[in-house]
Protein backbone atom coordinates (compact mmCIF):
# COMPACT_ATOMS: atom_id res chain seq x y z
CA UNK A 1 0.00 0.00 0.00
CA UNK A 2 2.69 2.70 1.07
CA UNK A 3 4.65 1.83 -2.60
CA UNK A 4 1.26 2.44 -4.36
CA UNK A 5 0.89 5.77 -1.99
CA UNK A 6 3.88 6.83 -3.58
CA UNK A 7 3.45 6.04 -6.61
CA UNK A 8 -0.06 8.26 -6.98
CA UNK A 9 2.53 11.35 -5.69
CA UNK A 10 3.95 11.48 -8.80
CA UNK A 11 0.77 12.53 -10.81
CA UNK A 12 -2.40 14.63 -10.35
CA UNK A 13 -5.34 13.82 -8.26
CA UNK A 14 -7.45 13.97 -10.88
CA UNK A 15 -5.51 11.61 -12.34
CA UNK A 16 -5.83 9.00 -9.90
CA UNK A 17 -8.83 6.84 -11.08
CA UNK A 18 -6.45 6.45 -14.15
CA UNK A 19 -3.67 5.73 -12.51
CA UNK A 20 -5.23 2.73 -10.40
CA UNK A 21 -6.20 1.59 -13.78
CA UNK A 22 -3.44 1.10 -15.09
CA UNK A 23 -1.79 -0.66 -11.70
CA UNK A 24 -4.76 -3.44 -12.34
CA UNK A 25 -3.45 -3.89 -15.91
CA UNK A 26 -0.29 -4.31 -14.45
CA UNK A 27 -1.14 -6.54 -12.25
CA UNK A 28 -3.11 -8.74 -14.42
CA UNK A 29 -0.66 -8.86 -16.59
CA UNK A 30 1.70 -10.01 -14.28
CA UNK A 31 0.01 -12.12 -12.18
CA UNK A 32 -2.23 -14.36 -15.43
CA UNK A 33 0.95 -14.17 -17.88
CA UNK A 34 -0.83 -12.99 -20.73
CA UNK A 35 -1.45 -9.61 -22.91
CA UNK A 36 -3.57 -6.89 -21.66
CA UNK A 37 -5.00 -4.85 -24.26
CA UNK A 38 -6.26 -1.07 -23.16
CA UNK A 39 -8.74 1.45 -25.15
CA UNK A 40 -7.65 4.22 -27.11
CA UNK A 41 -5.29 6.35 -24.74
CA UNK A 42 -4.89 9.77 -25.18
CA UNK A 43 -0.74 10.87 -25.35
CA UNK A 44 -0.95 11.57 -21.27
CA UNK A 45 -2.18 8.57 -20.48
CA UNK A 46 0.34 6.50 -22.60
CA UNK A 47 2.92 8.81 -20.90
CA UNK A 48 1.55 7.91 -17.43
CA UNK A 49 1.51 4.32 -18.99
CA UNK A 50 5.03 4.46 -20.04
CA UNK A 51 6.41 6.03 -16.55
CA UNK A 52 4.35 3.26 -14.54
CA UNK A 53 5.44 0.05 -16.25
CA UNK A 54 9.07 1.66 -16.20
CA UNK A 55 11.83 -0.59 -16.29
CA UNK A 56 9.96 -3.63 -15.28
CA UNK A 57 11.85 -6.80 -16.15
CA UNK A 58 8.79 -8.98 -17.14
CA UNK A 59 6.92 -6.63 -18.97
CA UNK A 60 6.80 -4.39 -21.88
CA UNK A 61 4.35 -2.43 -23.54
CA UNK A 62 3.17 -1.73 -27.28
CA UNK A 63 1.50 1.04 -28.44
CA UNK A 64 -0.88 1.63 -32.40
CA UNK A 65 -3.50 3.93 -33.00
CA UNK A 66 -4.02 2.67 -36.77
CA UNK A 67 -0.95 4.72 -38.68
CA UNK A 68 3.00 5.49 -36.87
CA UNK A 69 2.00 9.11 -36.12
CA UNK A 70 -1.57 8.80 -34.81
CA UNK A 71 -2.32 10.67 -31.61
CA UNK A 72 -4.36 8.18 -30.10
CA UNK A 73 -3.38 4.67 -29.59
CA UNK A 74 -4.27 1.63 -27.67
CA UNK A 75 -1.30 -0.10 -25.62
CA UNK A 76 -0.63 -4.03 -25.47
CA UNK A 77 0.59 -4.24 -21.83
CA UNK A 78 2.55 -8.09 -22.18
CA UNK A 79 4.93 -10.20 -21.05
CA UNK A 80 8.86 -9.52 -22.74
CA UNK A 81 8.63 -12.37 -24.71
CA UNK A 82 5.22 -11.27 -26.43
CA UNK A 83 5.65 -9.79 -29.58
CA UNK A 84 2.37 -8.03 -31.34
CA UNK A 85 1.24 -7.92 -34.91
CA UNK A 86 -1.16 -4.86 -36.20
CA UNK A 87 -4.34 -7.51 -35.95
CA UNK A 88 -3.61 -7.76 -32.10
CA UNK A 89 -4.58 -4.16 -31.42
CA UNK A 90 -8.59 -4.98 -32.54
CA UNK A 91 -8.16 -1.52 -34.57
CA UNK A 92 -10.56 -0.69 -37.44
CA UNK A 93 -10.68 2.18 -40.08
CA UNK A 94 -14.25 3.65 -41.15
CA UNK A 95 -14.44 5.97 -43.86
CA UNK A 96 -17.18 8.81 -43.51
CA UNK A 97 -19.16 8.00 -47.31
CA UNK A 98 -21.35 11.51 -47.78
CA UNK A 99 -22.04 13.74 -50.74
CA UNK A 100 -18.90 15.74 -50.81
CA UNK A 101 -20.26 18.24 -53.53
CA UNK A 102 -23.16 19.06 -51.16
CA UNK A 103 -22.07 19.08 -47.65
CA UNK A 104 -18.73 19.70 -45.67
CA UNK A 105 -17.99 17.68 -42.40
CA UNK A 106 -15.52 18.98 -39.44
CA UNK A 107 -13.70 17.13 -36.26
CA UNK A 108 -15.97 18.74 -34.24
CA UNK A 109 -19.28 17.54 -35.97
CA UNK A 110 -17.76 14.16 -36.20
CA UNK A 111 -16.63 13.73 -32.84
CA UNK A 112 -19.90 15.48 -31.20
CA UNK A 113 -21.54 13.01 -33.00
CA UNK A 114 -19.99 10.19 -32.06
CA UNK A 115 -20.28 11.20 -28.66
CA UNK A 116 -23.86 11.72 -28.44
CA UNK A 117 -24.75 8.52 -29.74
CA UNK A 118 -23.59 7.16 -26.60
CA UNK A 119 -19.95 5.52 -27.99
CA UNK A 120 -17.07 6.37 -25.26
CA UNK A 121 -14.22 8.61 -26.41
CA UNK A 122 -12.14 5.79 -25.17
CA UNK A 123 -13.33 3.59 -27.77
CA UNK A 124 -12.42 5.50 -31.07
CA UNK A 125 -9.32 7.21 -32.01
CA UNK A 126 -7.83 9.56 -34.50
CA UNK A 127 -10.41 11.66 -36.78
CA UNK A 128 -8.44 12.52 -39.81
CA UNK A 129 -9.17 14.41 -43.20
CA UNK A 130 -7.51 14.89 -46.40
CA UNK A 131 -9.17 18.21 -46.92
CA UNK A 132 -12.49 16.09 -48.36
CA UNK A 133 -12.41 12.79 -47.04
CA UNK A 134 -12.62 11.82 -43.75
CA UNK A 135 -11.91 8.94 -41.41
CA UNK A 136 -11.54 7.64 -38.10
CA UNK A 137 -10.50 4.42 -35.58
CA UNK A 138 -12.83 2.30 -33.51
CA UNK A 139 -12.36 -0.59 -31.75
CA UNK A 140 -13.28 -3.64 -33.49
CA UNK A 141 -15.75 -4.37 -31.07
CA UNK A 142 -17.69 -1.17 -31.28
CA UNK A 143 -17.38 -1.52 -35.05
CA UNK A 144 -21.54 -2.88 -35.66
CA UNK A 145 -23.03 -0.47 -33.18
CA UNK A 146 -21.13 2.36 -34.47
CA UNK A 147 -22.11 1.65 -38.09
CA UNK A 148 -25.64 0.88 -36.74
CA UNK A 149 -26.09 4.15 -34.74
CA UNK A 150 -24.53 6.65 -37.07
CA UNK A 151 -26.14 7.58 -40.51
CA UNK A 152 -26.23 11.29 -40.42
CA UNK A 153 -23.41 13.92 -38.98
CA UNK A 154 -25.57 16.80 -38.45
CA UNK A 155 -27.81 17.35 -41.03
CA UNK A 156 -25.76 15.17 -43.78
CA UNK A 157 -26.72 11.97 -44.35
CA UNK A 158 -23.70 9.29 -44.37
CA UNK A 159 -22.78 5.92 -44.41
CA UNK A 160 -19.56 4.32 -42.66
CA UNK A 161 -17.48 2.12 -44.42
CA UNK A 162 -15.04 0.07 -43.15
CA UNK A 163 -11.90 0.30 -44.63
CA UNK A 164 -8.00 -1.79 -44.99
CA UNK A 165 -5.23 -0.19 -43.58
CA UNK A 166 -4.21 0.52 -47.28
CA UNK A 167 -6.76 2.36 -47.57
CA UNK A 168 -5.80 5.24 -45.10
CA UNK A 169 -5.46 8.88 -46.26
CA UNK A 170 -2.55 10.90 -45.69
CA UNK A 171 -3.97 13.22 -42.49
CA UNK A 172 -3.94 17.12 -43.49
CA UNK A 173 -2.90 18.14 -40.39
CA UNK A 174 0.51 18.38 -39.14
CA UNK A 175 2.12 19.52 -35.80
CA UNK A 176 4.46 21.78 -36.07
CA UNK A 177 7.52 21.81 -33.94
CA UNK A 178 8.67 24.98 -31.94
CA UNK A 179 10.93 25.78 -29.27
CA UNK A 180 10.17 28.18 -26.74
CA UNK A 181 10.91 30.38 -23.85
CA UNK A 182 8.19 30.68 -21.24
CA UNK A 183 8.20 31.79 -17.31
CA UNK A 184 5.59 29.12 -16.23
CA UNK A 185 4.08 26.12 -16.95
CA UNK A 186 0.62 28.00 -16.66
CA UNK A 187 -2.42 27.37 -19.03
CA UNK A 188 -2.72 30.79 -19.63
CA UNK A 189 1.05 31.65 -20.39
CA UNK A 190 1.64 28.78 -22.84
CA UNK A 191 -1.34 29.85 -24.82
CA UNK A 192 -0.07 33.54 -24.27
CA UNK A 193 3.17 32.36 -25.66
CA UNK A 194 2.34 30.66 -28.62
CA UNK A 195 -0.31 32.73 -30.16
CA UNK A 196 1.17 35.99 -29.48
CA UNK A 197 -1.69 37.41 -26.91
CA UNK A 198 -2.01 39.22 -23.70
CA UNK A 199 -1.74 36.64 -20.66
CA UNK A 200 -5.53 38.19 -19.78
CA UNK A 201 -6.54 37.74 -23.41
CA UNK A 202 -5.29 34.14 -22.77
CA UNK A 203 -7.31 34.32 -18.96
CA UNK A 204 -10.01 35.31 -21.09
CA UNK A 205 -10.71 32.44 -23.39
CA UNK A 206 -10.06 30.25 -20.73
CA UNK A 207 -12.39 31.29 -18.28
CA UNK A 208 -14.77 31.67 -21.43
CA UNK A 209 -14.82 27.76 -21.74
CA UNK A 210 -12.69 28.06 -25.07
CA UNK A 211 -10.37 26.25 -23.99
CA UNK A 212 -9.92 21.92 -23.38
CA UNK A 213 -6.87 19.93 -21.64
CA UNK A 214 -7.02 16.95 -22.54
CA UNK A 215 -10.15 16.64 -24.47
CA UNK A 216 -11.87 17.73 -21.51
CA UNK A 217 -13.91 21.51 -21.02
CA UNK A 218 -11.22 23.42 -18.59
CA UNK A 219 -11.85 26.91 -17.26
CA UNK A 220 -8.46 27.23 -14.50
CA UNK A 221 -5.82 29.79 -16.07
CA UNK A 222 -3.81 28.87 -13.38
CA UNK A 223 -3.26 25.45 -13.57
CA UNK A 224 0.20 24.42 -14.38
CA UNK A 225 0.93 22.25 -17.96
CA UNK A 226 2.85 18.27 -17.36
CA UNK A 227 4.42 16.66 -19.90
CA UNK A 228 2.36 15.63 -23.01
CA UNK A 229 -0.40 17.98 -22.00
CA UNK A 230 -2.58 18.93 -24.69
CA UNK A 231 -4.73 22.08 -25.24
CA UNK A 232 -7.26 22.93 -27.68
CA UNK A 233 -8.16 26.61 -27.91
CA UNK A 234 -11.12 27.23 -30.42
CA UNK A 235 -10.52 28.95 -33.00
CA UNK A 236 -6.82 28.74 -32.69
CA UNK A 237 -5.90 25.26 -32.75
CA UNK A 238 -3.96 22.70 -30.31
CA UNK A 239 -0.55 22.90 -28.54
CA UNK A 240 1.29 20.01 -26.24
CA UNK A 241 4.18 20.26 -24.31
CA UNK A 242 6.24 18.05 -25.55
CA UNK A 243 9.42 18.23 -23.46
CA UNK A 244 11.08 20.51 -20.97
CA UNK A 245 15.04 21.27 -22.06
CA UNK A 246 16.12 23.47 -19.15
CA UNK A 247 16.56 26.59 -17.75
CA UNK A 248 17.81 29.79 -18.44
CA UNK A 249 20.01 32.13 -16.14
CA UNK A 250 17.10 34.53 -15.47
CA UNK A 251 14.99 31.53 -14.68
CA UNK A 252 12.86 31.08 -17.73
CA UNK A 253 11.79 27.26 -19.08
CA UNK A 254 12.91 26.07 -22.43
CA UNK A 255 10.19 24.01 -23.98
CA UNK A 256 9.64 22.14 -27.10
CA UNK A 257 6.13 22.41 -28.16
CA UNK A 258 3.78 20.59 -30.83
CA UNK A 259 1.70 23.26 -32.37
CA UNK A 260 -1.28 22.86 -34.44
CA UNK A 261 -2.58 25.91 -36.36
CA UNK A 262 -6.08 26.63 -37.64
Amino acid sequence: MADNEAVYQHFRKSEAPFVAQVLDWIEQATTEYRAILTDFLDPRQAYILQTLIGEKDELKYHFSGGYNTAERQRALIAPTYFEPEEADFEIQLFEIRYPIKFAQLSHGKILGTLVNAGIDRNVFGDIMTDGQRWQFFVTTKMADYVVNQITKIGKVTVHLEEQAYTELIIPRDAWQFEQLLVSSFRLDTIIAAVYNMSRQRAKELVQGNKVKLNWQAFDKPDFELDLLDIISVRGYGRIQLKSIDGQTRKEKYRVTLGILRK
